[in-house]
Formats: structure tokens, C-alpha cells, sequence
């Protein structure tokens, strides 16, 4: 069967002008953003060995990695769905030996095996900041501050951030609500899916108190801090609460402290990332740990922004200042013209159009001259 022409796989688009040129400004933006943090910027390789990109992260999982066999050396490949993993295997092995805490910045294509119905691409533009050797209450600040300026750098407005403490079950299965051997995964995705009757039918009902404690931080934390035999949660609670006076004055604060779809590598806190006009999560992060080789863990935390929901809205799109110049103009003007941010569009024969060809200005007589534009049915 002959695939149509232009024809693209399910979840993968062309981007063209203007959103093409507004993705890269927004690329720039939020990695400039985060770099005036002291944030250095690596550039991992889009495919890496499958082993490098699940092993990097614990509990991390395979099974969103579009693979394939490297014909060079006949070992599996797979194609990046998130940069973590990338930059945890740089801080590991070629940084190792890196004064920590090392703060490190990427931006890039990643593509997914499976699209979701709220994200139906597969290839999405990945934007974020990994601070190596910490996942304290500070190192937590600074990376939420960082994530909020590269928003604002964005033009996101009415940003939110929902917390989540993804290691919740398996704290309070150590301890405070103790759990059968095996039970805790099941708990677990109860929990996640907010089903009241089955942790009831699984002799759960100590967890079912947690299912009402979220919203609002303030009110969430009220009632987590109310349920019973929760104080070794204390101070977790109140690092949290001490995020909140750090950060809460620039963005919505909510709690949902069994969310698990999606962190299933962070350890103590994790967030994900919302903004006004914008559907779905706009990017996500947390604390997680990092496996270095000799199989010891070091303590890590960061943030992913995705940025193509924003060019989908229209931020980072800015109108043009295109200006036509005729045959035989001057090219040290024209020089001239780019130098003050013009768009310059060169005559190739007599039959071009400024209108046509989408300039608003022609050069005339050393000037800039606004153009007529004609509409087009």
C-alpha cells in the first residue's frame, strides 16, 4: 500500500511559520531563563542505548521507549521520551567528579511510544533544569523559583502547581499503617484512581482518610495533619509548608497527596505544572535518586516544561516587520535594516509583490514606506 504524500505517523505534526519560529523563541527563552540560575546547558544525543535510559533513574520503567536496532553496533536503541534519564547518565559518569550540588539545563525533542488523549503528539518540544546532589527543602525552592521564571519567560500567566508526595504508601506501609507483604502497588493505584470501595474491599480503610485530604494547600494540610497515626509525616508537612511561604506568592498552591500516575520514580515531593488558558499539565518534576554505577544513589531534583501547549495558544508568536526591497537596492542598507530587527525580503525579478509575498513595508527611496495589503479571498 503507498502511503499518501505528506502522509505523517500518529502523533507526529510539521510545524510551520509562524509557530515554528515562535517554538524556537520559546526554546531560547526558558533555557536563557533558567540559565541566568547558574544552570549549566548539556545536549544529550536524541537515541541512546535502551540500558542507558532506564537505569539511570530508580524504579524508572521501559515501557515508554521506541526502540530499534543499531545497525553499526547490533545492540537495542531507543529514542528519548524525557531528558532526565540523559542528564542523570552525564551527571553519573562524564561529571561525576563535578563539585556538587551540580545544576544542569537541557532543551529538546523527545518522542513518546503512545500518545494520551490530553496529548495527542508523540514528539514534544522538553525544556528543564536538574539539580544534582540535593532533594532538601532549599534545593525544592530553588528549582520550583527556577521552573516559575522560565513559565513567566514564557509568557505564562495564573500559574499553579500541584504537590504530591509520591513515596506516601510506602512510608506509611513501613510504619504508620502498615500493609501485608505485596499489597502495597495495589494500595497504591487505589489510591491514584481515588477508589473509596476498593481500599474498603482491600482492608484498606486506614488509607481512605487520604482520599479527602487535597484541594487547596492550606485546607489539604489541615487534613492530612488530622489523620490519624500520620506524624511521621510531620516533617515532610512541614517542609512543604515551608515551600509554600517560599514560593506562594507566585504561583496557586494545591495538594494532592496521592497522585501517582506519572511519578513513579520522585521520592519525597513531586509537582506538576499548570497555567491560565492552557489545558492539561504544562510540565511536571520532583526529587528522585540517581544510580550511579557502582549501584550507590545520589539525592536529585528537577523539572520538565513541555512547551508545545504554548505554542498552541499563540505565546511566543510576534508579529514580523518584513520589508520588501526592490531589485537594485543597497545592500549596505539592507544590512542595516536586519541590524535593527527588519525582516528583509530581496526582489529575485520584476514580478514580485510585496503584499503577495507578506511584507508590510517596502524600501524606497532609503526608507521603509508602509505597504497596502491586499486581501485575498
Amino acid at each position: 500500500m503507498t502511503i499518501p504524500a505528506g502522509l505523517l505517523p500518529e502523533g507526529l505534526r510539521d510545524r510551520l511559520p509562524p509557530q515554528a519560529e515562535a517554538a524556537s523563541r520559546l526554546m531560547h527563552r526558558t533555557i536563557v531563563a533558567i540559565g541566568r540560575h547558574g544552570y549549566a546547558r548539556v545536549s544529550p544525543p536524541l537515541a541512546e542505548f535502551e540500558e542507558s535510559l532506564v537505569g539511570r533513574l530508580k524504579a524508572a520503567r521501559a515501557q515508554d521507549l521506541l526502540r530499534m536496532v543499531d545497525p553499526v553496533s547490533q545492540r537495542m536503541l531507543a529514542l528519548r521520551p524525557d531528558m532526565t534519564a540523559q542528564v542523570g547518565r552525564i551527571a553519573a559518569t562524564r561529571m561525576a567528579h563535578s563539585p556538587r550540588p551540580l545544576r544542569l539545563a537541557y532543551g529538546g525533542q523527545v518522542v513518546k511510544l503512545r500518545a494520551t488523549q490530553l496529548r495527542p503528539e508523540r514528539e514534544l518540544a522538553q525544556v528543564g533544569a536538574e539539580l544534582i546532589g540535593r532533594d532538601t527543602v532549599a534545593a525544592a525552592i530553588e528549582i520550583l523559583n527556577v521552573a516559575l521564571d522560565a513559565l513567566a519567560a514564557a509568557g505564562v500567566t495564573d500559574a499553579t502547581i500541584d504537590l504530591t508526595l509520591p513515596d506516601l504508601v510506602d512510608t506509611l506501609a513501613g510504619g504508620a499503617l502498615p500493609l501485608p507483604a505485596g499489597r502495597a502497588e495495589e494500595v497504591r493505584e487505589l489510591l491514584d484512581a481515588k477508589d473509596a470501595g476498593g481500599l474498603a474491599a482491600a482492608g484498606a480503610d486506614a488509607y481512605l482518610p487520604l482520599l479527602s485530604a487535597c484541594g487547596p494547600l492550606d485546607t489539604a494540610l489541615a487534613r492530612l495533619r488530622a489523620c490519624a497515626g500520620l506524624e511521621i509525616l510531620d516533617s515532610r508537612l512541614a517542609g512543604i509548608e515551608a515551600i509554600a511561604a517560599a514560593i506562594g506568592h507566585r504561583a496557586t498552591l494545591t495538594l494532592d497527596p496521592t497522585e501517582r500516575h506519572g511519578f513513579e520514580y520522585q521520592s519525597w515531593i513531586g509537582f506538576s505544572f499548570f497555567g491560565g488558558g492552557l489545558t492539561g499539565e504544562i510540565g511536571r518534576g520532583g526529587s528522585y535518586a540517581l544510580m550511579h554505577d557502582d549501584g550507590s544513589e545520589e539525592p536529585a531534583i528537577g523539572f520538565s516544561l513541555y512547551l508545545d501547549p504554548l505554542v498552541d495558544i499563540g505565546l511566543g508568536v510576534e508579529p514580523a516587520r518584513r520589508i520588501f526591497l526592490p531589485l537594485g537596492h543597497d545592500p549596505v542598507a539592507a544590512m542595516a535594516l536586519r541590524r535593527e530587527g527588519w525582516i528583509t525580503i530581496a526582489a529575485l525579478d520584476e514580478t514580485d509583490d510585496p503584499s503577495a509575498l507578506g511584507c508590510d513595508h517596502s524600501f524606497e527611496q532609503g526608507a521603509p514606506v508602509a505597504v497596502a495589503v491586499v486581501a485575498r479571498g
